[in-house]
């Protein structure tokens, strides 16, 4: 649906963008003649995206190993992205997520999520619009976007995955905040709150032990789950300069589903203390595997 190099000429990095959906995102940006710089923590699975995206659409892809979570850092990693050539946008993708009852959650677990996704979130954010800032604009010059990945349950409430929703919620009200404060320096800033498009991690972490997209199939008012294709549509144009004036909004996708129930996790209510335990060594296993690859 879009022109042929629409982004030609952009230079967007995008955060947790060696799997899942960042790695989707960044595809699509590529094939339409962007740049695209990519982090994660494992820089080994980000620099075989990278050679993959590139053998696929040719363009550049450079790829770096950095946890967010530290902000010296990411400041690092932003300086030696910006030496190379300016960012002209931003995608705030990296996340982390489990389901867990909130009364048995450690406050490692609660940390876990937060400081990846809250404090990761602005960090990245910061550090990218400071340099913007620091560069100057004057209008009439092609806006710079930040477009931050967050979840419905912003505006329903996450029974069973609060960190997460605390986290988001802050994203979000970061988002809104910006789009204020940085209006003058030619930033714009909006999100995204998808319904359930599965990719492995997080399937494993939120419904362990189920067919992914089982549940929010079987409770969806559109009755599917949504589409990598769906998201990297809209975010390409949330990042197209094709409404300069739209910013601040936080856009929900996921077939009407946010407004038909009281939070996508709800039913959990209803688990057995014995079902509770089997989810946790199902996510306790995942997170072993995981810290099995980054080591090896």
């Amino acid at each position: 649906m879009y022109a042929a190099n629409l982004f030609r000429g952009k230079k967007i990095l995008v955060t947790g963008g060696g799997t899942g959906l960042g790695r989707g995102m960044a595809s699509r940006f590529l094939s339409l003649g962007a740049e695209i710089a990519i982090c994660g923590r494992r820089k080994e699975v980000c620099e075989q995206t990278a050679r993959e995206l590139m053998t696929e659409h040719g363009g550049k892809v450079t790829a770096y190993g950095v946890d967010i979570r530290d902000a010296a850092a990411v400041d690092a990693m932003v300086e030696s992205i910006f030496q190379d050539a300016p960012l002209t946008d931003l995608v705030n993708n990296a996340a982390g997520n489990f389901i867990s009852p909130t009364e048995a959650l450690s406050p490692r677990g609660f940390d876990a999520i937060a400081n990846i996704v809250m404090h990761g979130t602005f960090y990245v954010t910061q550090a990218v619009g400071k340099r913007w800032i620091a560069r100057g604009w004057k209008p009439g010059e092609p806006m710079h976007s930040v477009m931050s990945i967050i979840v419905t349950w912003v505006e329903n409430g996450g029974p069973f995955v609060v960190p997460s929703a605390m986290s988001k919620s802050a994203i979000l009200t970061m988002t809104r905040s910006l789009a204020i404060e940085w209006a003058r320096y030619g930033i714009r800033l909006n999100a995204i709150g998808p319904g359930e498009i599965p990719t492995e991690g997080m399937s494993k972490r939120l419904s362990p032990g189920t067919e992914p997209g089982a549940r929010a199939k079987a409770v969806n008012p559109m009755g599917r789950v949504g589409t990598k294709d769906e998201l990297n549509n809209l975010a390409t144009f949330l990042l197209s300069n094709g409404c300069d004036w739209l910013t601040g909004q936080a856009i929900m996708m996921d077939g009407g589903a946010y407004l038909a129930m009281g939070g996508n996790f709800y039913e959990l209510r209803q688990w057995t203390p014995e079902q509770w335990a089997e989810a946790r060594a199902l996510i306790e296993a995942q997170n072993k595997r995981d810290r099995e690859q980054r080591a090896g």
